[in-house]
Protein backbone atom coordinates (compact mmCIF):
# COMPACT_ATOMS: atom_id res chain seq x y z
CA UNK A 1 0.00 0.00 0.00
CA UNK A 2 2.44 2.62 1.34
CA UNK A 3 5.76 2.12 0.61
CA UNK A 4 7.74 4.48 2.91
CA UNK A 5 11.93 2.78 1.39
CA UNK A 6 11.95 5.66 -1.33
CA UNK A 7 15.61 5.83 -0.85
CA UNK A 8 16.23 1.89 -0.65
CA UNK A 9 19.74 1.64 -2.71
CA UNK A 10 20.00 -2.17 -1.54
CA UNK A 11 22.28 -1.67 1.42
CA UNK A 12 21.27 -0.84 4.81
CA UNK A 13 22.92 1.96 6.35
CA UNK A 14 24.43 1.40 10.01
CA UNK A 15 21.93 2.26 12.19
CA UNK A 16 23.10 5.22 14.78
CA UNK A 17 23.52 2.63 17.61
CA UNK A 18 25.81 1.08 15.33
CA UNK A 19 27.81 4.18 14.49
CA UNK A 20 28.09 4.82 17.90
CA UNK A 21 29.59 1.49 19.28
CA UNK A 22 32.00 1.07 16.62
CA UNK A 23 33.03 4.59 17.31
CA UNK A 24 33.23 3.64 21.29
CA UNK A 25 35.73 0.78 20.23
CA UNK A 26 37.91 3.22 18.18
CA UNK A 27 38.38 5.28 21.47
CA UNK A 28 39.29 1.82 23.05
CA UNK A 29 41.06 0.89 21.26
CA UNK A 30 43.10 4.25 20.78
CA UNK A 31 43.05 4.44 24.80
CA UNK A 32 44.72 1.21 24.11
CA UNK A 33 47.86 2.38 22.18
CA UNK A 34 48.24 5.54 24.61
CA UNK A 35 49.42 3.03 27.08
CA UNK A 36 52.47 1.29 25.39
CA UNK A 37 55.55 2.58 25.14
CA UNK A 38 57.29 4.24 22.48
CA UNK A 39 58.78 0.82 20.98
CA UNK A 40 55.15 -0.65 21.40
CA UNK A 41 53.71 2.10 19.67
CA UNK A 42 56.47 2.03 16.95
CA UNK A 43 55.28 -1.87 16.37
CA UNK A 44 51.76 -1.28 15.42
CA UNK A 45 52.86 0.56 12.15
CA UNK A 46 50.34 3.58 12.86
CA UNK A 47 50.53 6.80 10.32
CA UNK A 48 52.48 9.21 11.58
CA UNK A 49 49.38 11.79 12.18
CA UNK A 50 48.39 8.48 14.35
CA UNK A 51 51.29 8.17 16.07
CA UNK A 52 52.01 11.80 17.00
CA UNK A 53 48.99 12.12 18.36
CA UNK A 54 49.35 9.24 20.80
CA UNK A 55 52.80 10.52 21.62
CA UNK A 56 51.13 14.00 22.02
CA UNK A 57 48.63 12.32 24.08
CA UNK A 58 50.87 10.64 26.58
CA UNK A 59 52.40 14.23 27.24
CA UNK A 60 49.48 15.49 28.04
CA UNK A 61 48.68 16.08 31.84
CA UNK A 62 45.03 17.62 32.13
CA UNK A 63 42.21 15.34 32.45
CA UNK A 64 39.77 17.37 29.62
CA UNK A 65 43.01 17.85 27.21
CA UNK A 66 43.49 13.90 27.44
CA UNK A 67 40.02 13.37 26.87
CA UNK A 68 39.78 15.91 23.93
CA UNK A 69 43.09 14.25 22.40
CA UNK A 70 41.55 10.54 22.83
CA UNK A 71 38.35 11.92 20.66
CA UNK A 72 41.22 13.08 18.19
CA UNK A 73 42.92 9.53 17.74
CA UNK A 74 39.50 7.72 17.92
CA UNK A 75 38.74 10.33 15.04
CA UNK A 76 42.29 9.50 13.41
CA UNK A 77 41.27 5.60 13.34
CA UNK A 78 38.89 6.24 11.31
CA UNK A 79 40.51 6.94 8.17
CA UNK A 80 42.81 3.87 9.27
CA UNK A 81 42.82 0.11 9.32
CA UNK A 82 41.40 -0.01 12.32
CA UNK A 83 41.47 -4.35 11.90
CA UNK A 84 44.92 -4.06 11.23
CA UNK A 85 45.35 -1.59 14.30
CA UNK A 86 43.53 -3.93 16.38
CA UNK A 87 45.31 -7.34 15.04
CA UNK A 88 48.93 -5.36 16.27
CA UNK A 89 47.60 -4.32 19.11
CA UNK A 90 46.58 -7.94 19.94
CA UNK A 91 50.24 -9.10 19.10
CA UNK A 92 51.77 -6.84 21.32
CA UNK A 93 49.25 -7.35 24.48
CA UNK A 94 50.08 -11.44 23.91
CA UNK A 95 53.65 -10.85 24.02
CA UNK A 96 53.23 -8.66 27.29
CA UNK A 97 51.28 -11.55 28.59
CA UNK A 98 53.32 -14.05 27.98
CA UNK A 99 56.41 -12.41 28.97
CA UNK A 100 54.75 -12.16 32.47
CA UNK A 101 53.93 -15.71 32.54
CA UNK A 102 57.07 -16.87 31.76
CA UNK A 103 58.40 -14.21 34.47
CA UNK A 104 56.06 -15.80 37.68
CA UNK A 105 56.64 -19.29 36.16
CA UNK A 106 60.58 -18.85 36.53
CA UNK A 107 59.90 -16.79 39.98
CA UNK A 108 57.82 -19.99 41.59
CA UNK A 109 60.79 -22.58 39.97
CA UNK A 110 63.04 -20.35 41.68
CA UNK A 111 61.14 -20.16 44.81
CA UNK A 112 60.58 -23.86 44.91
CA UNK A 113 64.47 -24.38 44.36
CA UNK A 114 64.94 -22.45 47.73
CA UNK A 115 62.32 -23.87 49.41
CA UNK A 116 62.55 -27.66 48.37
CA UNK A 117 66.15 -28.31 47.61
CA UNK A 118 67.06 -31.66 45.66
CA UNK A 119 62.97 -32.29 44.90
CA UNK A 120 62.86 -29.05 42.90
CA UNK A 121 66.59 -29.63 41.53
CA UNK A 122 65.29 -32.95 40.08
CA UNK A 123 62.33 -30.89 38.16
CA UNK A 124 64.57 -27.77 37.25
CA UNK A 125 66.89 -29.83 35.73
CA UNK A 126 64.52 -32.65 33.55
CA UNK A 127 63.24 -29.11 32.03
CA UNK A 128 66.30 -27.68 31.33
CA UNK A 129 68.92 -30.90 31.15
CA UNK A 130 71.81 -28.73 30.07
CA UNK A 131 71.60 -26.81 33.18
CA UNK A 132 74.75 -27.11 35.89
CA UNK A 133 73.65 -28.87 38.41
CA UNK A 134 76.70 -27.70 40.80
CA UNK A 135 76.12 -23.62 40.02
CA UNK A 136 72.25 -24.33 41.10
CA UNK A 137 73.05 -25.89 43.95
CA UNK A 138 75.88 -23.71 44.92
CA UNK A 139 73.14 -20.84 44.35
CA UNK A 140 70.62 -22.26 46.05
CA UNK A 141 72.67 -23.24 49.06
CA UNK A 142 73.93 -19.34 49.20
CA UNK A 143 70.22 -18.18 48.97
CA UNK A 144 69.42 -20.44 51.62
CA UNK A 145 71.61 -19.04 53.75
CA UNK A 146 70.96 -15.41 52.96
CA UNK A 147 67.63 -16.09 53.98
CA UNK A 148 68.42 -17.75 57.44
CA UNK A 149 70.75 -14.93 57.93
CA UNK A 150 68.34 -12.12 57.19
CA UNK A 151 71.01 -10.66 54.60
CA UNK A 152 69.77 -9.01 51.01
CA UNK A 153 68.54 -12.01 48.96
CA UNK A 154 71.46 -11.12 46.25
CA UNK A 155 71.78 -14.93 45.61
CA UNK A 156 67.86 -15.66 44.84
CA UNK A 157 68.42 -12.87 42.14
CA UNK A 158 71.61 -14.74 40.77
CA UNK A 159 69.61 -17.59 40.75
CA UNK A 160 66.51 -16.00 39.13
CA UNK A 161 68.41 -14.41 36.24
CA UNK A 162 70.60 -17.85 35.71
CA UNK A 163 66.77 -19.48 35.20
CA UNK A 164 66.33 -16.96 32.56
CA UNK A 165 69.38 -17.17 30.69
CA UNK A 166 68.21 -21.22 30.66
CA UNK A 167 64.87 -20.56 29.57
CA UNK A 168 66.00 -17.87 27.02
CA UNK A 169 68.10 -20.87 25.66
CA UNK A 170 65.77 -23.17 26.22
CA UNK A 171 62.94 -21.31 23.50
CA UNK A 172 66.01 -19.62 21.39
CA UNK A 173 68.25 -22.39 20.16
CA UNK A 174 70.66 -21.32 18.12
Amino acid sequence: MFDHDDNNTGEEQPSKSQLKREAEALKKLGETITRFNHDQIDSLSLSEDLRDAVLTYQQIKQHGGRKRQLLYIAKLMRSADADAIQCAVDRVLNVSVQATATLHRLESMRDALIEQGDVALGEVLAHYPHADRQHLRQMMRSANHEIRANKPHRSARELFRYLRELDNETSNPE
